[in-house]
């Protein structure tokens, strides 16, 4: 195993240890349960939105499986607001819909992987490592692009710009001065 791979267990196995399963079905959530408790996690059940969302405030989970078909509310109301609250927490669907317009709106609510019942489970028990890290990798390592593709300058005046490199070289009037400045071609 290389340095780089040890370096990568070590982070995934920092990140997820507390996991809440959202899951409405007793036999299900039981299951999810005894196996993910078998595998050294700790695991919190809420079998509605209410209490996902309780636990998920009082326990702050690193990790959520969630269930779409709940009373009350759907999963995709309960992730969109998780991920509202806390948006580097990892969560993976876990449901019997199996339609390419639910794992594009679990996509577009937040979710960051999604699996349909019934399920491997050593396919769920590898995808938790590897989802955990590459949220924690998004969260920590990848820098917003927008911020890493501009650059500053000022004007004579003291304003400060800050603007895209595809417009180096171009002109703009500065809003407090009113002088034109060329946009330096370099830092």
């Amino acid at each position: 195993m290389s340095s780089e791979e040890t370096f990568n267990s070590r982070l995934t196995g920092s990140i997820a240890h507390q996991i809440l399963v959202v899951e409405d079905d007793v036999d299900t959530a039981e299951f999810l349960k005894v196996l993910l408790e078998e595998h050294g996690y700790r695991v919190t059940i809420a079998k509605d939105g209410g209490q996902a969302q309780s636990s998920f405030v009082m326990r702050k989970p690193d990790f959520v499986i969630l269930d779409l078909i709940l009373p009350g509310e759907s999963g995709f109301e309960i992730c969109e607001r998780m991920k509202q609250w806390e948006k580097n927490v990892p969560i993976i669907v876990l449901t019997g819909i199996d339609s390419e317009e639910s794992r594009d709106l679990a996509t577009r609510v937040g979710a960051d992987d999604y699996l349909t019942k019934p399920f491997d489970t050593e396919l769920l028990l590898e995808k938790i490592p590897y989802i955990a890290q590459k949220v924690w990798e998004k969260s920590h390592l990848d820098k917003p692009k927008k911020e890493e593709d501009r650059f500053r300058f000022s004007c004579v005046c003291g304003k400060r710009f800050k603007v895209s490199p595809k417009h180096r070289g171009k002109t703009l009037t500065c809003s407090d001065c009113g002088e034109t400045i060329l946009i330096p071609r370099h830092d």
